[in-house]
């Protein structure tokens, strides 16, 4: 049984003891999946039964637009607590995302210290290395010996992580040089640290581009990089979680951008979010239009159906393949709005040259009807032993298929032009036309080739 379903089953049960063990024995990565996965208010219990430490480490990996939700979804006394155990620079990028009020009563909660180095990241520039950079560091003046920085090391280990270099600076934070810890801990204990820093450290100043410096540090293989001031002063360092992050998020951005989708993602991101996490009113209002629209276009549907009641009375054989052609034209049409769908996000089809595309999909639509339509042919003239009952059924299908395919591009294309929910409205759309163009086509054809019959 996986995690998710394990989590579900404790909590229907309310087995809460159980639910915490299970949560704090998990993998990290494992409870960072199960996070994205849970609904909003099992996210909320699960969250509260993770030890402080865990629910500490699981936040910082979170999304920050699911981070966003499950702030606002906290109590304030719980919401406070988690903002200010985080990061520094994890917290700006919160604090960035959130709504101003919101904001504004989570810094409020802060200790003055922590409200001070926080109002000093967002005192730069965004997307700047000052922004994103960690205030937490760990320095050392000239002619401390490396036993003395050793010992500084120990006694600050309850309050670093992720310890990859010290930094060596005067009394007003000059940064004058970087000791790697391998070298410190394989240094002899009386040596000075000048002795075996790196006098000539890559540095990089607070207002440079944060891509630029996640790339820098991707170059020179860095775990790790100080952040200076204009006057050399040592402010900050930036570390190889937060370079990684960067340089994902930018090359996702420029992606999108050059496909010129960068504003359709942060829209269908918003519409998305809506439909997962939204309240009841807001996805009736996406949803129940395009559902009433289907109804109709059922009644409508028995109408046709209703019309030709003297052929179905007349050649009973003409129900049997009813749903045959109602049936694939709907899996059709889903296929290519899915495919439409994700091609679009993906930056794969260019909205301006859509007509391209979409006689590219009426081709295959066409092919795959005609092989289709043969098939259900051969098989109706042999099943009926009514050879132009089997003509009937072969081209209605080809022409069904052909049309839902079509269709399949065409009406998520137009929802999206109209900046409505393609997601939530192309199917409902795609099944009411083909429905009735569907039962048209066929009936007509029957009354054409079988009349003689009836």
């Amino acid at each position: 049984m996986s995690i998710y379903d394990s989590v579900i089953k404790l909590l229907i049960e309310e087995n809460i003891d159980e639910l915490k063990k299970i949560l704090n024995d998990e993998d990290l990565v494992d409870l960072v999946q199960l996070m994205q996965e849970l609904d909003p208010e099992s996210r909320v219990v699960c969250f509260r039964l993770l030890d402080k430490d865990l629910a500490i480490e699981v936040f910082e990996k979170l999304d920050v637009e699911l981070q966003e939700v499950l702030i606002t979804d906290f109590a304030e006394t719980e919401a406070a607590e988690t903002f200010k155990n985080l990061a520094p620079d994890d917290r700006v990028r919160l604090l960035d995302e959130l709504p101003a009020k919101v904001a504004k009563r989570l810094l409020n909660h802060l200790s003055p210290q922590k409200r001070e180095e926080t109002s000093e990241l967002m005192g730069y520039k965004e997307e700047t290395a000052g922004r994103i950079m960690n205030p937490d560091y760990v320095r050392v003046r000239r002619g401390t010996t490396v036993e003395e920085a050793v010992d500084k090391l120990r006694g600050m280990k309850e309050e670093r992580e992720n310890i990859y270099n010290l930094y060596v600076t005067d009394d007003t934070r000059i940064l004058e040089g970087v000791i790697n810890l391998d070298d410190l801990v394989l240094a002899e204990p009386d040596a000075s640290v000048e002795e075996i820093m790196n006098d000539e450290p890559i540095m990089i100043d607070t207002d440079l581009d944060q891509e630029e410096a996640a790339r820098i540090m991707q170059e020179q293989d860095l775990l790790d990089v100080p952040v200076v001031d204009h006057e050399k002063r040592l402010v900050g360092i930036i570390t190889i979680d937060d370079a990684a992050e960067i340089m994902e998020q930018e090359t996702t951005e420029d992606i999108f951008e050059m496909a010129g989708l960068d504003t359709l993602k942060a829209d269908e991101a918003v519409k998305s979010r809506t439909m997962i996490e939204g309240s009841l009113p807001d996805i009736w209002k996406v949803r129940i239009p395009f559902l009433l629209i289907a109804l109709a276009g059922g009644l409508m549907a028995g109408a046709v159906v209703d019309g030709f009641e003297a052929t179905l009375e007349a050649i009973a054989a003409v129900a049997v393949f009813i749903p045959v052609i109602m049936d694939m034209g709907g899996n059709v049409g889903t296929q290519s709005s899915t495919i439409f769908a994700r091609a679009l996000v993906l930056g794969q089809i260019n909205v301006r040259r859509f007509a391209r595309y979409l006689l590219k999909e009426v081709t295959v639509g066409a092919t795959m009807g005609t092989m289709l339509g043969v098939l259900a042919g051969i098989i109706a003239h042999f099943w009926q032993g009514i050879p132009r009952f089997g003509l009937t059924v072969g081209i209605s299908l080809a022409l069904t298929v052909t049309i839902a395919s079509s269709l399949g591009f065409l009406i998520p294309f137009v929802l999206y032009k109209l900046d409505l929910d393609q997601a939530a409205g192309s199917d409902p759309v795609i099944t009411t036309i083909k429905d009735i163009t569907g039962l048209l086509i066929y009936f007509s054809l029957v009354n054409l080739f079988m009349g003689f019959l009836l």
